[in-house]
C-alpha cells in the first residue's frame, strides 16, 4: 500500500539518518558517512519536534539540490549562442544579446519576473498541501515528495509531474538508488552553481577561470536576498513608493 511505502521510506530519526548516510555508496557519501558538524539532527526548530525537524531539514536539502540542478543547467544553456545570441523575434521586451545569464535575468521586465516568481510560488504552495502521502514533517511523510500534478478538468490529460509514468513500476531498490542519485547530484550542483557565480565575478575557481569567454557579471546576485528591492526590481520599487505615497 502507498501508506506503507511512505512509512518505510521516511527517515525521521538520527539513527535512520545514519543508516541513510551509510547506504549512500557514491565516492563522497561513502567517504563522509554521517556528517553533521553543526548538530542540526539534534535540534528542534520552532514548534517542531526533533523528528519533525529532521524531516524538514531533509526536505529542504532535497529541494535546494533540485533548484541548484535547475540553476546549473540554466546557466549552461543561457551561455549558449543559440540562447544568448541574436533572435529573429525578440524573446522579451528589453532583450540584450550576448550577455551573461545573470544579466539576462536583470533585463527581464519586472512584470515578467513577477509572473515567474508567482508561478514558482504556486508550485511551492501546491507541494506543501498534504495528500495521499502525509506532510514531510509528519509520521509516514517522505522528504522530497511532490504530489502528482493532476486535475479533474478534461483538458488536463497527464500527470504533469510524471506524465508517462516512468517511475510508477520501479522496485524498492531502484527507487532507493534514484533517491541517492538525486541527493548526490543535488549536492554537487549546489557546489557547481556557487562556483559558477564566483567565477563570473572574475575570481579564481579552477578550472572555470581558465575557460575562455566564461560569462562575467559585475552585478550582485545576492541583492534579492538583502532586502534591496530598489536594486533588484527598480520598476516595482518605484511603483510601490508611488502607491504608498497616495
Amino acid at each position: 500500500p502507498r501508506a506503507a511505502k511512505a512509512s518505510a521510506l521516511s527517515m525521521t530519526t538520527q539513527e535512520e539518518l545514519a543508516e541513510l548516510a551509510e547506504s549512500n555508496r557514491d565516492a563522497l557519501g561513502a567517504g563522509l558517512g554521517f556528517w553533521d558538524p553543526l548538530g542540526c539532527s539534534k535540534m528542534s526548530f520552532w514548534t517542531l519536534s526533533n523528528e519533525e525537524t529532521i524531516g524538514y531539514l531533509r526536505h529542504a536539502e532535497i529541494k535546494h539540490g533540485r533548484v541548484a540542478m535547475a540553476a546549473f543547467l540554466g546557466f549552461c544553456v543561457q551561455s549558449l549562442d543559440a540562447v544568448k545570441g541574436a533572435h529573429s523575434t525578440v524573446p522579451y521586451r528589453g532583450y540584450v544579446e550576448n550577455v551573461s545569464p545573470q544579466e539576462q535575468w536583470d533585463n527581464i521586465p519586472v512584470i515578467g519576473k513577477l509572473q515567474i516568481l508567482t508561478f514558482v510560488g504556486m508550485l511551492e504552495s501546491y507541494g506543501e498541501i498534504p495528500g495521499e502521502v502525509p506532510h514531510y514533517t509528519q509520521p509516514g511523510g517522505i522528504p522530497g515528495y511532490y504530489p502528482p500534478l493532476v486535475g479533474k478538468r478534461p483538458e488536463l490529460l497527464f500527470n504533469l509531474y510524471d506524465p508517462f509514468d516512468f517511475f510508477v513500476d520501479d522496485d524498492a531498490e531502484s527507487k532507493e538508488r534514484g533517491l541517492n542519485v538525486e541527493l548526490n547530484n543535488g549536492r554537487a550542483a549546489q557546489l557547481a552553481i556557487m562556483a559558477m557565480l564566483t567565477a563570473s565575478k572574475g575570481l579564481i575557481v579552477p578550472p572555470l577561470d581558465a575557460i575562455e569567454g566564461f560569462p562575467k557579471y559585475s552585478g550582485d546576485v545576492m541583492v534579492p536576498f538583502e532586502g534591496q528591492l530598489h536594486v533588484a526590481m527598480p520598476e516595482l520599487a518605484a511603483w510601490t513608493e508611488q502607491t504608498l505615497a497616495r
